[in-house]
């Protein structure tokens, strides 16, 4: 059947998640050698540990962040905006497990100073909004395909966080629909996510096909909801995985080829 809708994933598929990140957290730890003599990269080696460690031990609200997506650099920047009494919680939690976060950081570097801490946990989340790279091929392929097909974005996370992400990344405008994790209560590789955005775009599991970077969620939930499967492998990675995509590309400018050959 002829393909009519592509579904897409977010998050290193069209956007730097992670190296976006990065380069905000190294920001941030530059501000630190400016008032004390310590080396950015050491901070920046440890603060993410110890952002690790608080999230997954302290965390009051853990199985709702591990049911839509939350982690623990995230919870370092995002708002959680909603009603939702799990974001009520991590909207109260978070500013407290920030400075603490950064607090334990500094203390491994021998600095005891509790408002240098918290200015830290303050000015990371407004590097990191000034922050929205995307991959170079994202945009030029959206264009390509946006007159074609239907266009629609899975990803997990907080509704707020990567709605912002989703904007500031300028590529919000190529979606028909999009579906975050946080709105439905549901995530990826869960497939009824994936038949939420089918029955949102009114097309059939074999008229969509699906592509993201990530085997495990991405790829076997989409095979889980019936939907053909192109797993992006831009580091060309080797599958070591049971996990079987239907097409593997490199750019996803490669992903119009799979699609002329389906017709």
């Amino acid at each position: 059947m002829t393909i009519k809708a592509i579904i897409f994933d977010f998050d290193d598929t069209l956007a730097v998640e992670r190296a976006s990140a990065e380069e905000a957290m190294m920001i941030t730890c530059q501000k630190v050698r400016k008032k004390y003599d310590v080396e950015p990269q050491e901070l920046y080696d440890k603060i993410w540990e110890n952002a690790r460690k608080l999230w997954h031990n302290n965390c009051p609200v853990r199985s709702y962040c591990v049911d839509v997506a939350i982690s623990s650099w995230e919870g370092l920047w995002g708002r959680f905006d909603g009603d939702d009494e799990n974001l009520k919680t991590l909207r109260s939690w978070t500013p407290i497990y920030r400075k603490k976060a950064w607090h334990n950081t500094l203390l491994e570097s021998n600095i005891d100073d509790s408002e240098f801490a918290e200015y830290l946990s303050k000015e990371f989340p407004k590097q990191r909004r000034k922050i929205h790279n995307v991959f170079e091929d994202a945009e030029p392929a959206l264009i390509e395909l946006k007159n074609k097909y239907i266009l629609a974005l899975i990803t997990n996370g907080a509704s707020d966080l990567q709605r912002e992400k989703i904007e500031g990344s300028g590529l919000a405008k190529y979606f028909d629909e999009i579906v975050i994790a946080g709105d439905v209560g549901i995530r990826k590789p869960k497939p009824e996510i994936f038949n939420i955005v089918l029955s949102r775009i009114v097309t059939k599991p074999d008229e969509a096909i699906m592509i993201g970077n990530a085997l495990d969620s991405d790829i076997i939930g989409a095979q889980k909801a019936g939907i053909k499967t192109v797993w992006l492998n831009r580091k060309k990675e080797e599958n070591q995985s049971n996990i079987k995509p239907d097409y593997e590309i490199y750019s996803i400018l490669g992903l119009q080829q799979i699609l002329d050959d389906l017709g």
